[in-house]
């Protein structure tokens, strides 16, 4: 297959700038114990112009040893061909992009990651994509090795270009209230390292196929990744509520449940995506 040798200026003008500020969070260190060095998690990625309609590997960057491969050498392989895919979607919803602000929403019983945006106005459905892998049951995550993947409302904390599952998007879980609440109940190790990563692999992670989470990936990217949020349910609560009644739920569960609701609900207010567009 032809490589593309050249790219256009405006593209790499805006690669510079994202990885100028862009952060690599470490590894994925629950699901592969692999943990480099993280730079400060306030750096974070600016918003390009961005080119689409290109192929999907654009450029291939110099063989590298494993754990040296950049988030600019992941934007050049398959950010053409991502941003052409992801901008399609966003053309049909009527939101610009690359949008002002993302919300991912991981629904654990139906395996499934919406994805909202807005560039200006209300959040909109863009569509949705299918988790391939989670493991745990419902409730949140309370300690390092229990398996669970967590609920609640979280941040991207950075970019992983080499993690053993293809690509990661470190969470920033434990957040303060998890750790609020860890500290109240003496539990020392509420566990740490939570990504949504590919490969279709889970340790309390969020698994996507490979494809998905170079979309992912290149669209944080492109938006920042301090304007990237993610909620996490044990299930869609606009379809019925969410409800603290599983033995041995912590007794914090339902103020966490009413958190969840309420950031979901706002997304949508009165209404829920018909479309799964993902699916």
């Amino acid at each position: 297959m032809p490589i593309a040798t050249s790219f256009p200026a405006l593209m790499m003008k805006s690669t510079a700038k994202i990885i100028a500020g862009l952060t690599v969070a470490g590894a994925l260190g629950a699901c592969s114990g692999h943990k480099p060095s993280a730079p400060p998690a306030s750096a974070m990625a600016v918003k390009p112009q961005v080119q689409a309609g290109a192929r999907k590997t654009h450029g291939i960057p110099p063989i590298k040893l494993p754990g040296e491969r950049t988030v600019e050498d992941v934007l050049q392989m398959y950010g053409p061909y991502a941003t052409s895919k992801v901008k399609s979607y966003f053309d049909k919803a009527k939101v610009g992009y690359p949008p002002r602000e993302v919300t991912f929403v991981a629904l654990k019983q139906e395996m499934k990651l919406e994805l909202w945006a807005r560039d200006s106005g209300e959040f909109r459905f863009i569509r949705d994509y299918r988790i391939r892998a989670a493991s745990g049951v419902s409730g949140p995550k309370l300690r390092e090795g229990d398996m669970q993947v967590p609920e609640g409302v979280y941040r991207i904390a950075g970019l992983n270009p080499n993690s053993h599952f293809h690509l990661s998007m470190k969470l920033n879980y434990p957040n303060e209230f998890d750790l609020f609440h860890a500290w109240r109940e003496g539990r020392a190790d509420p566990g740490t390292d939570i990504f949504i990563h590919g490969k279709a692999k889970s340790l309390g992670c969020l698994a996507m196929d490979d494809e998905t989470i170079e979309e992912l990936f290149v669209l944080t990217a492109h938006v920042g990744a301090e304007n990237v949020k993610v909620v996490i349910a044990p299930h869609d609560p606009r379809t019925f509520p969410l409800k603290a009644d599983i033995e041995g739920l912590p007794a914090w569960t339902s103020e966490l449940y009413s958190r969840i609701s309420r950031e979901i609900k706002a997304l949508s207010p009165g209404s829920k995506p018909v479309a799964a567009a993902g699916l």
